[in-house]
């Protein structure tokens, strides 16, 4: 009786399993725009980036929809929608999500006031919820813990009064799917403490 290397067994055992039908499943990821609890449906926009997480780009277009997991445990904290994509703070404009267009729209805006390099346990925005939109003076106020920057802002009247929703980023989700609408596994990037701090 001839014995192989177990390299060599290995090659020969993944064919058969592929030819068994064995299926592997693929990861996607992206921020929420949309989430509807009711039918269990998420909306977002994939990251183009995902491989590094300190520099994601929302960028791709069209805007996906999924089904949650069909198992609660399989499912992390339910996740926040919000319009915006990107808070280019160094040329002072904002990307945002346009459901009207089914686009990205980039609004300059003027700034009023900026704080770097501002964790999420600093007073001026722990246990506040962003953005803050103050009618009377019209300006906003958007926190990225990821840019650790926190930014009031105006911008012209036509962008003002659009809904809350546009101003806040949506949580960030990483799913593991085999069909492409239905994911099996689904974790909130931005609501899970990786390291259990």
């Amino acid at each position: 009786m001839m014995i192989f290397p177990k390299w060599i067994n290995a090659l020969i055992v993944l064919p058969v399993l592929l030819l068994m039908g064995c299926q592997f499943g693929e990861v996607n990821q992206g921020r929420v725009i949309e989430y509807d609890k009711e039918k269990g449906l998420i909306t977002y926009i994939r990251d183009s980036n995902y491989m590094d997480p300190d520099n994601p780009r929302y960028d791709m277009l069209p805007p996906i929809t999924i089904k949650i997991p069909e198992k609660p445990k399989e499912m992390g904290p339910e996740p926040e929608a919000g319009k915006r994509m990107l808070l280019n703070y160094q040329n002072k404009e904002i990307v945002i999500f346009d459901t009207m267009a089914q686009d990205f729209l980039t609004i300059n805006y003027t700034l009023i006031e900026q704080h770097d390099g501002v964790f999420r346990d600093d007073p001026m925005v722990a246990g506040k919820t962003f953005p803050i939109v103050d009618q009377e003076k019209k300006t906003i106020t958007v926190y990225s813990a990821r840019q650790m920057e926190l930014v009031t802002f105006s911008v012209p009247d036509e962008y003002f009064y659009l809904p809350e929703a546009t101003w806040k980023a949506g949580d960030e989700i990483r799913y593991y799917y085999k069909d492409p609408e239905q994911a099996l596994r689904l974790m909130n990037v931005t609501k899970t403490d990786i390291f259990g701090h």
